[in-house]
C-alpha cells in the first residue's frame, strides 16, 4: 500500500534560500578577487554581498537539511507510528 506523502513548504523555501545563497556568495566572490567595479559604492570593502550570501546559504542550508521529505517520514516511524499497524488485524 502507498501513502501520499505531502512535502513541507519549508523544504521549498530553505532550497530557494540555498540558491540564491550561493549566486549572491559567487557573485561578491568575483566582484571582490576578479573584476572589481569601476566605480565602487560606499562601504564596498566590506564587500556585503559575501557575507550575505553565506548567511543566506547556511540558512538555506539548515530548512533544506531540517525539513527534507526523508526526515518527516523517519521522525514519524520512530514516534511509534509503523506502515505495517495502520492496517487492520483479523486474528485476534
Amino acid at each position: 500500500m502507498k501513502f501520499k506523502q505531502e512535502i513541507s513548504i519549508w523544504f521549498f523555501i530553505g532550497f530557494c534560500l540555498l540558491v540564491n545563497g550561493v549566486l549572491i556568495c559567487t557573485a561578491g566572490l568575483y566582484e571582490w578577487f576578479v573584476k572589481p567595479p569601476v566605480k565602487p559604492v560606499v562601504l564596498y570593502q566590506l564587500h556585503a554581498n559575501v557575507w550575505w550570501g553565506a548567511v543566506l546559504f547556511v540558512v538555506g542550508a539548515i530548512y533544506t537539511w531540517k525539513f527534507r521529505p526523508e526526515h518527516e517520514v523517519k521522525t514519524e516511524l520512530q514516534a511509534g507510528e509503523s506502515v505495517e499497524g495502520n492496517a487492520c488485524k483479523v486474528n485476534g
